[in-house]
């Protein structure tokens, strides 16, 4: 008789086990104040605004013509401006390596600036509270996209699972 060895579902099993652990640790140990992780973004890309136009179907010129956001009044000369939900996606994206990919449980947002192709932004998050709702734990936070010298350009609160 040879020994049985042991397939990677034993050590697939451990892993999980472990990381549920520390899971459960890491979030008692999340406070109001705790700063979430931060996410850059280094330069925003203006091939994604059109490949993100074409998918979207969004006919606005601005997400793909720089000569006609250059042509309106708001003086941001020969940019193009980003869609609403790829800045979004910069805050979520950041929530989903902080907490996991289905961590989020409701999310708000306000657009009070555009992203333009090019920039820097950060995807920044603060903890304001721990609830429990329906026998989850929950951290409201308060999220933004900020560039360094324009400041908030996307805000909101999200409600994420911990």
């Amino acid at each position: 008789d040879q020994p049985r060895s042991r397939g990677l579902g034993d050590v697939y099993k451990r892993q999980v086990y472990y990381h549920l652990a520390l899971h459960k640790e890491y979030a008692t140990s999340i406070k109001a104040g705790y700063n979430i992780p931060p996410r850059i973004m280094p330069s925003v890309s203006a091939e994604r605004m059109k490949t993100m136009a074409a998918v979207l179907r969004d006919s606005n010129p601005v997400h793909w013509d720089k000569n006609v956001v250059e042509s309106l009044p708001l003086g941001l000369g020969q940019r193009t401006i980003n869609q609403g939900p790829l800045g979004l996606s910069y805050m979520i994206n950041m929530l989903h390596v902080w907490r996991g990919p289905e961590c989020i449980s409701r999310i708000v947002m306000r657009f009070p600036q555009v992203v333009l192709d090019g920039e820097e932004v950060i995807a920044r998050g603060t903890v304001t509270a721990i609830k429990t709702a329906n026998g989850a734990i929950l951290a409201e936070c308060d999220i933004w996209l900020a560039h360094e010298e324009r400041g908030t350009l996307l805000e909101g609160t999200a409600w994420v699972i911990i």
